[in-house]
């Protein structure tokens, strides 16, 4: 608890249910969206609660999806205050769970989402400053901070690229008009709904070049740019801009605007990694992609230096599945 001067003022909240049959896709487990709307709804929770104010989703980065969750599993999502801007939240956010009966648990993913509290007008107001108290918050803070350099490179190399007709890989589009079940509690559409259009669009991208049943095991720099309103047209388009041995960085779009004609804006870009599964559900290796045209290459070399980028995040992780497969212009079998 924080003290503000007046009353204690929550800065964790948890959220348990179990997950339900409906939560699971084709894959046989809670899709990666779902665990992405569950992160979204207690992070959201957690923000609201500290800045007494509505809040809207700012970025979610370095999502790593580790076990997968079953249905009937009991699951808990942990979202902590760790760090305070002038009007941002920096919230830590863990999903776990367990067989009630005991025989299996295990943690779904963690990551870090960034809100940003806003008055009646959708302008950025005042939040509370956070203070750590513990060890471990103290280190969540430090680890929240030396991400701010890096998120700022990711969305710099971001901006810098180039999506045309030009590009030759794999590529899909889902239109659709968001619906009034997509309704957040400030009247728009909440990020963990167009977390989970992410997810799907990614996931049949993926799907489509491999041949073959794909999961997420990564999602990063997802930066919300503006609102998306109930009745919106929306666009969501994946495409393939790299390949390693087994995982297939697919960059995601999502556009919205008036269905009765006008520009669609970009409300929401990220990258994400999908990985092909066999029968058993172990990761296999997929084909390599060979760029073909000058934007081609150019995204490949954008997805490598993302990846860098990444490796100088708190811990370093960059699993296998990240390598190169084969070097720009080669073909190669494995």
């Amino acid at each position: 608890m924080e003290t503000t001067g007046e009353a204690p003022r929550p800065h964790q909240i948890t959220l348990r249910f179990l997950a339900a049959p409906m939560d699971v896709g084709l894959s046989g487990t809670v899709e990666a969206g779902t665990v992405l709307e569950w992160v979204d709804k207690a992070a959201y929770a957690a923000a609201v609660g500290w800045a007494a104010s509505y809040c809207v989703t700012a970025y979610v980065g370095n999502i790593h999806f580790s076990d997968p969750v079953g249905s009937g599993d009991l699951v808990e999502v942990t979202a902590s205050i760790v760090y305070t801007g002038t009007s941002s939240m920096h919230v830590h956010t863990e999903v776990s769970f367990r067989d009630p009966r005991g025989e299996r648990t295990g943690t779904s993913t963690t990551c870090l989402v960034i809100f940003v509290a806003v008055d009646e007008h959708g302008k950025p107001r005042p939040v509370p400053s956070f203070t750590p108290r513990t060890e471990l918050q103290t280190r969540r803070r430090d680890d929240a901070l030396a991400r701010i350099g890096i998120r700022d490179a990711i969305v710099e190399e971001m901006k810098g690229q180039s999506y045309t007709q030009a590009g030759t890989a794999e590529r899909i589009t889902l239109r659709f008009l968001a619906e009034p079940t997509d309704v957040n509690w400030g009247g728009k559409v909440h990020g963990g709904i167009v977390m989970k259009w992410i997810d799907t669009a990614a996931a049949l991208c993926a799907s489509r070049y491999c041949g073959q049943d794909t999961v997420a095991v990564f999602s990063g720099g997802i930066r919300f740019y503006r609102p998306l309103r109930i009745g919106d047209l929306v666009e969501v388009e994946a495409r393939l801009v790299y390949t390693g041995v087994k995982g297939m960085h697919i960059a995601v779009h999502v556009r919205s605007g008036d269905p009765k004609g006008g520009q669609l804006n970009l409300t929401t870009y990220c990258l994400t990694v999908m990985v092909a599964r066999d029968a058993t559900g172990t990761a296999v290796p997929v084909t390599p992609w060979v760029p073909r045209s000058a934007e081609d290459r150019a995204l490949w070399e954008h997805a490598r230096t993302l990846v860098r980028i990444r490796a100088n995040s708190p811990g370093g992780y960059r699993p296998g599945h990240l390598e190169q497969s084969v070097p720009v212009g080669r073909q190669a079998t494995r």
